[in-house]
């Protein structure tokens, strides 16, 4: 089995990049998509931030995590920030080892793409075979922010401000996919890539 860490800044294309390669055969995990398992109603990590922060805070009247209300109250606080990913990061990893062992034992040689926007911030010592970046300059991103999910300017470069350099994403790659032409060229790069982990 191959583990590749696929990465990038916010709307560097690595979405896209994950899409195009789990048509092709790869089995991928979102990270995103598990922090969001990670605190379902009824899960361990749900209740732990309502032990941490008060469910009459960061709770919604359906009695699921009220996200704006939560990143408020971490937003301009560390120490709650602090707090916050240690009880998130542990459990997104529980999940992604599950996620795992079920892909290994769905096929011994499976591709999985775990696309982790934090991977430069938050999983350095995670094991991967190969670490996949999307990259594109970052007035690129701030107009895609800006165009395709209707975001202020501002809001948008201070986003990506808060993220890992361009410098240091391109220090972890194995391989850049250059995602600031057309979404043809990204995919002629991706689907070369795939050639590459499938011959092998």
């Amino acid at each position: 089995m191959k583990v590749i860490g696929l990465t990038g800044g916010i709307a560097s294309g690595k979405s896209t990049i994950g899409r195009r390669l789990e048509s092709l055969g790869a089995i991928r995990i979102d990270a995103d998509q598990l922090a969001r398992d990670a605190v379902a109603p009824g899960s361990p990590g749900l209740a732990c931030v309502v032990s941490r922060f008060g469910a009459d805070r960061v709770l919604d009247e359906r009695g699921e995590l009220d996200r704006a209300a939560l990143g408020t109250i971490v937003f301009e606080d560390p120490e709650a920030l602090a707090a916050l990913n240690q009880i998130v990061h542990p459990e997104v990893r529980r999940l992604y080892e599950r996620a795992l062992a079920d892909a290994s034992a769905q096929s011994g040689d499976a591709v999985v793409v775990y696309e982790i926007p934090l991977l430069v911030e938050a999983a350095r010592e995670m094991e991967f075979d190969l670490v996949v970046v999307a990259d594109a300059p970052a007035d690129l991103r701030v107009e895609r922010l800006v165009q395709l999910r209707g975001m202020a300017e501002t809001d948008a470069r201070s986003r990506i401000a808060n993220q890992a350099s361009d410098a240091e994403r391109r220090a972890v790659a194995d391989v850049l996919i250059d995602t600031s032409e057309s979404e043809a060229h990204t995919l002629a790069q991706v689907d070369a890539l795939w050639a590459r982990l499938v011959g092998d």
